[in-house]
């Protein structure tokens, strides 16, 4: 981060003394940069180059439209911000943004501090309005509203002194223009930046995608499971306010390497019979840990987000797959060796909250599944037993949850498996009387 960071200022310095500009712009995004390097606990999943390269569009576009002397109000003011807080779903990037873009605005344009107010107001306003929106459609709504606003500002900047009707004319369009830009290279900076956003999280989480439907015919039992493991994911993460959205899909396509051999796994097989009655305890292990890698085939084969693919990689970390484990210890010869370390997952552990929280959601769906007369008191005690084994089992040591985290994680999942494997009353058959 320090070499990008020296890198930064140096081009920042080069670039504005080749394009004559006040020694102002520089100094000033100097200490923005420096404030991104030492904010980057909070900023960690944002890259500084990102940043630099969406402020350097925005001073762009500004630059050309000033020297081309063209009217103002044909910059872009919201554009950039309302990407950023898209993109990274953080209200403080797209103000730092605004802050460095509509200072070096108005420092083109001849100290025009008026015209930098306007852009950092647009910015602002064009950042809260796309916060959390999901559809496309907020996002045209929030330029409409930015562009009525924007007019609204210009008017209290000239105290009510109506001038040209022009210019508000364009102001308003200025907004709207701005949202369908942003939709329309949002796909570019998600490839660029690899990054997704709410917007794509739910086209993905749409059943009608080729996986989804595969999965739904071909692997009905794991098609079942990871619709629960979603919305036990879901809330989980909307508990601890991680992104419940990113891990509600996440669970969706966790277990889509199950696709290739999916009478192979317990949720799938028929119930008279099991497929690894026939196999050895090390061939059974290699069958089921082999769903991790098909998965990441099929990811890469349909092109899924690398933030979906994290948790199809992460979602065993390096557990243990403890039955068959245990099936080989049972069969073990006097002058044989079963090592536990070759009945673990590859890894890697889980990296994000998100995808710990599915994580801890699949095996705790999978083992409440198999209890005998479930009540309140068994789903709680094996809700305990799971997380605690996780954690023991240093499944959790690379992400960021804490202990209150996992309190609230099992509230919630004790609540909703409660409800769906709560025991049901038994009813007498009819008797029929002639």
């Amino acid at each position: 981060n320090k070499i990008k960071f020296l890198f930064a200022i140096v081009s920042i310095f080069v670039i504005s003394y080749f394009l004559q500009l006040d020694l102002i712009i520089p100094l000033y995004l100097a200490a923005f940069f420096v404030y991104l390097l030492y904010r980057s606990p909070a900023l960690k999943d944002i890259r500084i180059l990102h940043l630099i390269l969406l402020f350097l569009i925005m001073f762009v576009a500004g630059y050309f439209v000033i020297r081309q002397k063209w009217s103002v109000f044909f910059i872009p003011f919201s554009l950039i911000p309302m990407l950023a807080t898209i993109l990274f779903g953080d209200l403080e990037t797209s103000l730092l943004i605004s802050l460095a873009g509509s200072l070096s605005i108005a420092s083109i344009a001849n100290n025009n501090y008026l015209l930098g107010i306007l852009s950092l107001t647009s910015g602002v306003l064009g950042g809260v309005l796309v916060w959390g929106a999901r559809r496309r459609m907020a996002v045209i709504r929030a330029g409409f509203l930015v562009g009525f606003l924007q007019i609204v500002t210009l008017i209290f900047m000239e105290r009510f002194h109506l001038q040209g009707g022009g210019r508000y004319v364009i102001l308003f369009f200025n907004g709207i223009i701005s949202s369908i830009t942003v939709l329309g290279v949002l796909p570019v900076f998600e490839y660029l930046f690899k990054r997704v956003t709410n917007i794509s999280l739910l086209e993905m989480a749409d059943f009608h995608h080729p996986l989804l439907q595969q999965m739904m015919t071909a692997a009905a039992g794991t098609y079942h499971h990871s619709l629960v493991v979603g919305n036990l994911s879901e809330a989980a993460c909307q508990a601890i306010g991680a992104n419940a959205l990113l891990a509600r899909v996440g669970a969706y396509y966790h277990d889509i390497g199950k696709l290739t051999k999916p009478e192979y796994f317990s949720e799938n097989q028929n119930i008279t019979e099991s497929k690894h009655s026939n196999l050895s305890p090390s061939m059974s292990k290699l069958v089921i840990m082999n769903h991790v890698k098909e998965g990441l085939e099929l990811a890469k084969r349909y092109r899924l987000n690398p933030l979906l693919i994290d948790f199809i990689q992460q979602h065993h970390g390096t557990s243990l797959v403890y039955y068959f484990y245990r099936r080989a210890l049972e069969t073990l010869e006097d002058d044989e060796e079963i090592r536990e370390e070759g009945f673990r997952y590859p890894g890697p552990k889980a990296s994000t909250r998100e995808t710990a929280v599915v994580l801890l959601a699949d095996s705790t769906e999978a083992a409440a599944r198999a209890i005998k007369e479930p009540n309140p008191t068994k789903i709680e005690e094996l809700v305990h037993k799971i997380i605690n084994n996780k954690f023991i089992d240093g499944q959790l040591d690379e992400c960021d949850l804490t202990l209150k985290d996992l309190e609230k994680i099992s509230s919630v999942f004790i609540h909703i498996l409660g409800g769906i494997y709560h025991s049901r009353v038994t009813y007498p058959e009819n008797t029929v009387v002639e």
